[in-house]
């Protein structure tokens, strides 16, 4: 393996790679100019935990590309594991992985993104990158070997980029199921007191709802 990096921010640029994945050689992020991805490394194929997640990613692989997004996966385990563990759960659980794995069995990937946890230096953490259409990172999540991750989230966290960036707006806790505001978003706050005095208007005229000036909200289609 070769010497730790420190990984990559949110709001950095994703690393220029080239990958060779179970669909050939790829080019990150420069060959998804335009879409969103979704790399997400595990700790190895055929482990319990990591083929649920498989499965998982591909029944939804349809809404991914819904939103503009692709699916990239990741181990340091060789493109001939890959291949065969995708065609085991094809065999046995009926779904056909069709986003590329990348194989990184000398772990250069692995380290340059911070893969690599200090206790098993042999294995891939359990990690997402999320990434907009122009290369930047703008979500990263973690996850213990035992915890397999919620694809769902995933989806929803997309949508709610997809949102906030269309309307200027932010997304609360659990949308669009918030305890407070519903399917509604949240609308930046004011920063000087022309402001305030706008969003004041804004509620008395019903264009949005409020607790107060600084924390308004409105329906969005």
């Amino acid at each position: 393996m070769e010497e730790r990096r420190q990984m990559p921010l949110i709001g950095d640029k994703f690393p220029e790679m080239v990958v060779e994945t179970t669909k050939g050689t790829i080019n990150l992020p420069g060959d998804y100019k335009g879409k969103w991805f979704l790399l997400f490394s595990h700790p190895a194929d055929f482990t319990p935990v990591c083929t649920t997640e498989f499965y998982a990613f591909q029944k939804r692989y349809g809404e991914f590309r819904e939103l503009n997004t692709e699916l990239i996966g990741l181990s340091v385990d060789q493109v001939f594991s890959h291949l065969k563990w995708a065609e085991w759960i094809e065999e046995n659980m009926g779904e056909t992985i069709e986003f590329p794995i990348i194989a990184d069995a000398m772990g250069k990937v692995a380290n340059k993104l911070g893969l690599i946890h200090s206790a098993d230096s042999t294995a891939t953490v359990r990690a997402v990158f999320m990434v907009d259409p122009e290369g930047v990172i703008r979500a990263i999540l973690y996850y213990p070997s035992e915890l397999g991750r919620n694809v769902d989230e995933f989806i929803r966290m997309l949508k709610g980029f997809h949102v906030a960036e269309k309307e200027k707006v932010a997304i609360p806790a659990n949308w669009p199921n918030n305890d407070l505001i519903g399917d509604k978003v949240i609308v930046p706050p004011a920063s000087s007191k022309e402001e305030i005095e706008q969003r004041n208007a804004a509620v008395e005229k019903g264009e949005i709802e409020s607790y107060d000036w600084w924390l308004c909200y409105k329906k969005v289609d």
